[in-house]
């Protein structure tokens, strides 16, 4: 039987993927969790009952409409234990959020969260949502991504972002088409907002000029970011002198992703003279396509072995070959790495590699997560990162193995690792073919009392109705096991 293929680019865009299914009842009274679900009258005059009391209330993909949104306008004037709403990629266009936002203005509106990704929304709305901002003290996340808000809308909203009264600390607003002209405005509230801490502008053609004025933002006194996500902005090696400079004068800024944009080795060169700095106590880097070759691997190792803050590293859809691997490596067996996840999928590895990552695995003992799908390691790969696993010092909890030119052959290393690393919770062997000989030594691994895995991912595999079968009867037989295909 086959399994759902997932496309690379959302494999790509994330540090990890859920299976998130439609919850028709939350686990707790005070949550009300509803995806993907036609709504007729009758049930969604139930859902408004439920609103009533709920603390979150998350209706994402149900086909709501404007209409909507006064009958949940006027759960937010009343519920003061409303503190998280999620409405995203439903068509509630200008109108909808004109009726939201008449509910967040009550005194009575405690919201904090607001999600409206995907909402149809226009720069029409954006005055509307700026009075909340200027009035609305309770509400600190407000994500409007992917919504045509284009650079007067996204002007306005900055207004309302500096007045004195708003108290918000996220703002995402990727895909909205902003254009240079934003920064200028996003930049004085970088200066004068001083509880915001994430800043998510990704997918916007902003360029280099751009940047340079958000970092002068970034380098004011009262600014406190934490996280920011430029993404696919259009930007080179031209703005990592800038955003280096940032990284090496900013402790607060501990989370920073450019992925998506050719900066290229000698933008991450300029990016690891920031890193190296003492101030510097990052702690997240995304370089995700970044057009990156074995160059890069020596400043980055360099930074891996003396930057002790760093626990998460994305270097996804770079062409780093196993010389650059060997490089990397080389840094992760330092004892000052304290790296936790590590996400090379898509970087042209193969089973050369292999030896030193199985060195790694065997000394590193911070090492959480390894996503090396993507690469054509194969059976002789996978059997040396076994071994590394094996090691008394290795303390993996996921390992992501996706489109790995995996066959049966591999079976049994793996078997070996799911009955005896108690540690490993999470594996991913999506995309490859393990046929029904590879699975039933899975299966019988899955079954010994040492395993203690709690997500087995399988997609786009092939594998018999019998060992569907076989598949169904474990998940349901062993407590905290999910597969998923």
């Amino acid at each position: 039987m086959g399994a759902r293929f997932i496309p690379s680019f959302c494999l790509r865009r994330l540090p990890c993927f859920w299976n998130r299914k439609r919850d028709l009842a939350s686990a707790s009274k005070m949550e009300l969790n509803i995806q993907c679900e036609e709504l007729s009258a009758s049930r969604w005059t139930e859902l408004i009952s439920s609103m009533k009391t709920s603390k979150t209330v998350r209706l994402d993909d149900c086909s709501l409409s404007a209409s909507s949104c006064k009958d949940i306008g006027s759960v937010l004037s009343t519920n003061q234990t409303l503190s998280e709403l999620t409405l995203s990629n439903n068509e509630l266009g200008d109108s909808g959020v004109e009726l939201l936002c008449k509910g967040l203005m009550t005194p009575s509106c405690r919201l904090q969260k607001l999600w409206l990704q995907n909402c149809n929304l226009t720069d029409a709305c954006c005055k509307n949502l700026s009075s909340v901002l200027s009035t609305k003290q309770s509400l600190t996340e407000l994500h409007l991504g992917d919504n045509k808000l284009g650079t007067s809308g996204v002007k306005v909203l900055c207004q309302g972002l500096m007045d004195p009264n708003c108290k918000l600390e996220k703002l995402q607003l990727e895909y909205c088409e902003l254009t240079p002209d934003n920064c200028e405005m996003l930049s004085s509230a970088l200066r004068t907002k001083s509880s915001l801490k994430a800043l998510n502008i990704s997918n916007n053609k902003l360029g280099d000029a751009a940047v340079k004025l958000l970092c002068q933002g970034l380098m004011d006194p009262n600014c406190n970011l934490q996280s920011l996500h430029l993404e696919n902005c259009h930007i080179t090696a031209a703005s990592c002198g800038d955003l280096g400079t940032v990284l090496s004068m900013k402790p607060s800024l501990i989370e920073l992703s450019v992925g998506e944009n050719k900066i290229g080795d000698p933008g991450v060169a300029l990016l690891c003279q920031g890193l190296l700095n003492p101030n510097c106590k990052i702690e997240k880097l995304w370089l995700w396509e970044c057009g990156l070759t074995p160059a890069s691997c020596k400043d980055l190792s360099h930074v891996l072995s003396t930057k002790e803050s760093l626990t998460e590293v994305s270097l996804i859809g770079n062409e780093l070959r196993d010389a650059g691997m060997e490089l990397l490596c080389q840094g992760l067996k330092d004892p000052k790495a304290k790296l936790q996840a590590l996400w090379i999928r898509e970087c042209g590895l193969t089973a050369a590699c292999c030896k030193s990552v199985r060195s790694v695995l065997g000394t590193n003992q911070t090492l959480r997560e390894l996503h090396m799908g993507g690469n054509k390691i194969g059976d002789a790969g996978v059997e040396m990162i076994c071994e590394g696993i094996l090691n008394p010092n290795c303390n993996l909890r996921s390992l992501w193995l996706g489109n790995s030119e995996l066959s049966a052959a591999c079976c049994r290393s793996l078997a070996t690792v799911i009955s005896t690393k108690q540690c490993l919770t999470e594996l991913d062997l999506s995309n490859n073919s393990l046929a029904d000989d590879g699975m039933k030594k899975l299966c019988e691994a899955l079954k010994h009392p040492n395993c203690k895995l709690q997500q087995l991912v399988l997609y786009d595999i092939y594998w018999s109705s019998e060992m569907d079968d076989e598949l169904s009867v474990l998940e349901e037989s062993i407590p905290g096991l999910k597969i998923i295909s």
